[in-house]
């Protein structure tokens, strides 16, 4: 019924592919420099015990000054070379006010304010310290990021009615007790090890996700402090984080595999059980898009009966703000938790999507000039 992807050695030989994912394919040839080792070895001018204001001030103007720096860097004959890593760098920065913003919580636009520095929990139910439902060699992403060396966290700061891993993103801990099911605490630096070994496994990526692995930004921080691998870091999210959060990660990751699900808020808000969705999340993709690395594959799940209201906006959007991200147009849309348990509720949506459905969206993908099919 569905179209097959192509493998993950042909989908190089697509030049628009290679020159839009082109940093990232030098990277996984050992070309360059994953951009947290960049970062590691990025002077700062600040003392780390000034206030948040006085760090946040140097951060920003550091995050400009990166930028040029990069450049430099990929053109100079060091482009090869992991430079020596320098204490405090900017990554000690983002990691000092991360853990700042841990004691307020506003990682995420729910902006809870929780203090989870003493285990204050907010939506996500995530306290400080991480809680990892897997970690492993995975082949089912998009291919070009296959093999994928994906840290499963638990807890998600939405709360998806049609969620298909519920059991670690809503499930995954008592409401009353706190006890997990699902998952194991770790330190960043078991996570970094952790890292390490699916790297040696052959993975061409870590990949941070969940649940959603926005809750985790200060540990994932802390990981990368410990962490001295050359490999690409990769953001695969809900990307509801706060504008806070977004500029902690803009000049660490080198690929973005964000979701875009909704162009319609009233429909976000019954299905995620989240506010605002659509200008939070479109402004966390063109900040990436525009002020990270630009390397983007968007997954838009089509759901049922939402090609007109969701689908259609949502790739227009697209193609007209963020023209270099590839878009993976998803059939994969199945009744799931809440859906199957309550299906009166969910009535319009309790069924998989159609292959007229799907068409109809890859279609408008096509005319619109977005690259959608090496990647769905």
């Amino acid at each position: 019924m569905w179209r097959t992807r192509p493998g993950p050695v042909s989908v190089w030989k697509n030049p628009e592919v290679v020159t839009r994912l082109n940093r990232y394919y030098q990277l996984i040839q050992e070309e360059k420099i994953a951009r947290y080792l960049l970062v590691k070895a990025f002077p700062i001018n600040v003392e780390l015990s000034a206030n948040l204001e006085t760090l946040w001030i140097e951060h920003d103007r550091l995050s400009e000054e990166f930028k040029q720096y990069l450049v430099e860097y990929d053109q100079s004959p060091d482009m090869k070379t992991v430079p020596k890593p320098i204490t405090p760098s900017f990554l000690d920065l983002k990691v000092k006010i991360a853990d700042e913003l841990l004691k307020e919580c506003c990682f995420c636009e729910r902006r809870c304010e929780k203090n989870r520095e003493t285990e204050e929990l907010g939506v996500c139910k995530v306290g400080k310290e991480a809680v990892v439902s897997s970690a492993f060699l995975h082949m089912g992403e998009e291919t070009v990021l296959v093999p994928s060396g994906t840290i499963f966290f638990s807890g998600c700061t939405f709360k998806c009615v049609f969620c298909q891993n519920h059991s670690i993103s809503q499930e995954w801990r008592d409401r009353k007790t706190g006890e997990i099911y699902d998952g194991v605490k770790r330190t960043p630096q078991q996570l970094s090890l952790v890292a390490g070994a699916l790297a040696q496994e052959g993975a061409k990526n870590i990949n941070w996700v969940g649940g959603d692995p926005t809750s985790n930004l200060h540990v994932i921080l802390h990981v990368l402090q410990n962490f001295e691998v050359n490999i690409c870091q990769l953001w695969n999210s809900n990307m509801y984080l706060s504008v806070e959060g977004m500029k902690l990660l803009l000049e660490v990751m080198d690929f973005w595999l964000p979701d875009l699900k909704y162009a319609d808020d009233d429909f976000a808000k019954r299905m995620s059980k989240i506010p605002n969705y659509w200008a939070v999340v479109t402004r966390n993709i063109k900040m990436a898009h525009d002020q990270g690395s630009g390397e983007i594959v968007i997954r838009h799940l089509v759901i049922p009966g939402r090609i007109e209201a969701d689908s259609y906006p949502i790739l227009e959007w697209c193609a007209e703000n963020v023209p270099n991200a590839l878009v993976n147009v998803m059939g994969q849309y199945r009744p799931a938790h809440l859906v199957q348990r309550h299906r009166e509720k969910y009535s319009d949506i309790y069924r998989g999507i159609t292959y007229e459905e799907l068409t109809q969206a890859r279609n408008k993908a096509t005319e619109l000039g977005i690259l959608w099919e090496p990647v769905s």
